[in-house]
């Protein structure tokens, strides 16, 4: 095992780097859209929790949970070995900008005339405040330090708990939307949290949430103007240059409390292109078949 492990870190280092924060990918070949490699880590004694071991990853909590089924999601046995889920396709939509994609949430970042892309981690809706999907904008404006002015709904869910929010909760922080702020529209975000749990779950009222250092770079770095694009895709496929073909599942978002609440998964759709790429002659049944059973969220090749 650690000869494997060994093997796997030395190969990610040639493909992809940890900024400050982020994970930097180089764009793969022209054809290709599959990025990076998977890592083992060994859990040290003492008591780690997940989210601190998500974070020294650049993950969230949901992306270790789907790559570790039965996994504590608190506190990880000291001594056992977890799969660090950092081999990606890239999402099948135009490589520009900003792309947050839902379903596996992540956010992924283009910057213009270099030939990588950062990924990180985020937070989004809850059910029934779902974050926007199929919805195309841009930043148009930043702000460090914001204010927090929570809507009517905001207001009626917290009083319903007993709670009453100020008119405009100040800057500080101790802020729900942290201390940078990247707006996208009249009612949405991408921001700060005041919280050190919740990337990589539902649990804001709509907005993009990023843990303090990942948001402050994307402050510093992505500009007023930039492309940004919601996407919600639980499947993403891959023909590769060299005939492989992959496929990366995740569970797809609930729509409904029930649905969320049921022991039941949630049912996969496939649109007509997913469906002929998985229709292909040279498709593994019995590979294809655990793949969308299990829903690791890495890609899986599904051909001899």
């Amino acid at each position: 095992m650690n000869s494997l492990r060994t093997t796997l870190i030395a190969a990610t280092a040639m493909v992809l780097s940890f900024s400050s924060a982020a994970v930097e990918y180089r764009l793969p070949a022209k054809g290709s859209n599959l990025v990076g490699e998977n890592q083992y880590y060994v859990v040290p004694e003492g008591k780690l929790t997940l989210e601190q071991i998500a974070s020294k990853f650049q993950l969230g909590l949901t992306n270790l949970l789907e790559a570790n089924p039965g996994v504590d999601p608190f506190l990880p046995k000291a001594g056992s070995t977890l799969l660090i889920p950092h081999q990606l396709i890239l999402p099948n939509t135009k490589r520009e900008g900003v792309v947050i994609n839902s379903a596996e949430m992540r956010l992924y970042y283009f910057p213009k005339g270099k030939d990588i892309v950062e990924v990180l981690p985020i937070g989004i809706g809850q059910i029934g405040k779902d974050t926007p999907e199929k919805w195309v904008t841009t930043i148009q404006r930043k702000r460090a330090n914001p204010t927090w002015t929570p809507t009517a709904n905001i207001r009626k869910s917290y009083e319903a708990k007993g709670v009453t929010l100020p008119a405009v909760w100040p800057a500080g922080a101790d802020n729900p939307m942290g201390l940078f702020a990247l707006y996208v529209g009249n009612l949405y975000a991408i921001h700060g949290t005041n919280a050190t749990f919740g990337i990589g779950l539902r649990v804001s009222s709509g907005c993009v949430r990023l843990r303090d250092e990942d948001i402050e770079h994307l402050f510093n770095t992505v500009p007023v103007g930039t492309r940004v694009e919601f996407i919600n895709q639980p499947i993403k496929a891959t023909e590769e240059p060299d005939g492989n073909r992959y496929l990366e599942v995740h569970q797809p978002l609930s729509r409904t409390q029930a649905e969320f609440d049921s022991t039941e998964p949630v049912a996969l759709s496939f649109d007509k292109e997913t469906t002929r790429f998985v229709a292909h002659p040279q498709t593994d049944s019995f590979i294809l078949k655990r793949l969308l059973e299990q829903r690791t969220g890495m890609p899986t090749r599904i051909n001899p």
